[in-house]
């Protein structure tokens, strides 16, 4: 009620202008320097999830060799040390879901530090293996609030010349937060990794002091004086800031004050949430995880000696290209990204799954030939090696693909979809199924390897990769250079502000 009635006293000073014109109006005087800097410092966020996920790497070979029985991880236990983490973020995204409703984006922000460094100084004081568990549930559920509040956070303070450039470093902040521990668990035990690890959230709970709630998020609370002030910081003093809050308080009172179980009946609802939800569903069915799981393998088959080393250069290739991404996204726009990446991943998947189908054909014959003559078996090696080589490039084809497209865009897209009555409500739902899906996938891939074989799985991957791309021409609006305001009446069928 509170956003209606200020709407109406403004409308008569602000009127609603034209798309094109108001596009001008906004970003003729627009400084971006405070938008960047809050920016990155939200990104310390997934900068925290990152080194959550890349944690369990360096840590899991010193953990199941470590002297003390009582923190000793067997293959099982290795298994749950590395995946429980997405059981924490999928409950995490239920939390983050209420909270982002209840105190806004800046305070979840800031409270989804205290379970990251709380969990990492559980690891590190740990005493058996449940207080290890207990350490990777709480980052998990951390890590599953960022994933749902930094891209909302993001969204609602950029404007739309930039929404997604910035929308992407939330992917590149994780990817660089994996490197980091990967590098830094060159150097470092896991006791003094997780203490390293725990820097970043550190951070982002005291700077974050320092920034704004998100405007909309302000008006939706019918406070305008507020939203004003960040928008102020935002855009910079020349910036039309009072015009910019009647656009947003025009989309507000047409929504209505709260989300309400009946508006899921609203197309401007139920149409982004259901592609949202696939989107993160078929994220995580690209096999993305599968890829990582055997990269140490692949590596090692190509005669790398430093696997290690070799988990550096495949978290390499994902800043790189993710990168990339952030830096062509409001140029190519969405949808075009999102193709190309599914149909790079289709054809590395197919490649991966030739592969496996072949190497276990060398091996029914490297059988055969230990009955054999030594000279026969070793001229069955070189096929091996170069077999080894064309997975190498199967990977890193996936892994770029990845990057350019399916990997930050889902996140993006769920950031932009929304109207902003239901976003928190909504983005829960699609992190619940990202997560979920990610622990169905990772629990179950050795049944799959089992039932489908190594090659039938990555064949599976590969369908899943073409169904991709045929849902995204199909279903996926493209959203670059849309205000939010404009993205909600498309779904609506009306014309946007």
């Amino acid at each position: 009620m509170k956003c209606q009635v200020i709407v109406k006293n403004v409308h008569h000073k602000f009127p609603k202008p034209k798309v094109t014109s108001s596009e001008i109006h906004l970003t003729s005087k627009v400084k971006n320097k405070n938008l960047y800097l809050a920016t990155f410092v939200s990104v310390l966020g997934p900068m925290s999830f990152g080194f959550v996920l890349g944690y369990s790497s360096p840590a899991i070979p010193e953990l199941t060799r470590i002297a003390d029985p009582r923190l000793r991880l067997d293959d099982v236990q290795a298994s749950w040390f590395g995946s429980i983490v997405t059981v924490g973020a999928a409950a995490g995204g239920l939390l983050g879901g209420w909270m982002v409703g209840k105190v806004g984006r800046k305070l979840s922000l800031m409270f989804c530090s205290v379970p990251f460094v709380f969990g990492f100084t559980i690891i590190i004081a740990a005493q058996n293996v449940w207080m290890l568990y207990f350490g990777r549930v709480l980052t998990g559920l951390a890590s599953g609030v960022t994933s749902l509040v930094v891209p909302l956070y993001i969204s609602e303070m950029a404007h739309e010349r930039v929404r997604g450039t910035l929308g992407s470093c939330v992917q590149l902040m994780v990817v660089l937060g994996i490197m980091g521990a990967y590098l830094a668990g060159l150097f470092l035990d896991w006791r003094w990794l997780a203490i390293c690890s725990s820097i970043p959230p550190t951070l982002l709970m005291v700077c974050m002091c320092f920034m704004p709630e998100t405007p909309r998020f302000l008006l939706s609370q019918g406070k305008r004086r507020e939203a004003e002030e960040a928008l102020r910081f935002l855009r910079g003093p020349d910036a039309p800031v009072e015009w910019e809050c009647a656009r947003i308080e025009d989309a507000c009172d047409e929504q209505g004050s709260s989300f309400q179980m009946s508006d899921l009946k609203d197309p401007g609802v139920y149409k982004p949430l259901v592609i949202g939800v696939m989107l993160m569903l078929f994220q995580q069915m690209t096999g993305i995880n599968a890829i990582m799981f055997y990269a140490e393998n692949i590596f090692e088959q190509a005669h790398f000696q430093e696997s290690d080393l070799a988990s550096v250069i495949v978290g390499l290739i994902q800043v790189v290209f993710t990168g990339v991404a952030a830096l062509i996204m409001d140029k190519a726009g969405r949808k075009v990204l999102l193709i190309i990446s599914g149909v790079a991943m289709a054809i590395s998947t197919t490649a991966f799954g030739v592969y496996f189908y072949l190497m276990s054909k060398l091996h029914s014959t490297a059988s055969v030939s230990l009955l054999m003559l030594d000279n026969q078996s070793k001229a069955g090696e070189e096929p091996h090696a170069d077999l080894a080589w064309l997975a190498l490039a199967s990977m890193a084809v996936f892994i770029t693909g990845f990057a350019l497209g399916w990997g930050p865009i889902p996140w993006l897209v769920m950031s932009e979809i929304f109207p902003v009555k239901a976003r928190g409500v909504a983005s829960a739902v699609c992190v619940l199924a990202n997560w979920s899906m990610a622990f169905i996938v990772t629990k179950t891939f050795q049944d799959m390897m089992s039932l489908l074989t190594s090659a039938g799985t990555f064949w599976l991957f590969a369908s899943m990769c073409i169904i991709n791309v045929i849902f995204t021409m199909a279903f996926i609006p493209e959203t670059k250079g849309k205000t939010l305001e404009q993205i909600e009446a498309t779904f609506r069928g009306t014309s946007g502000p």
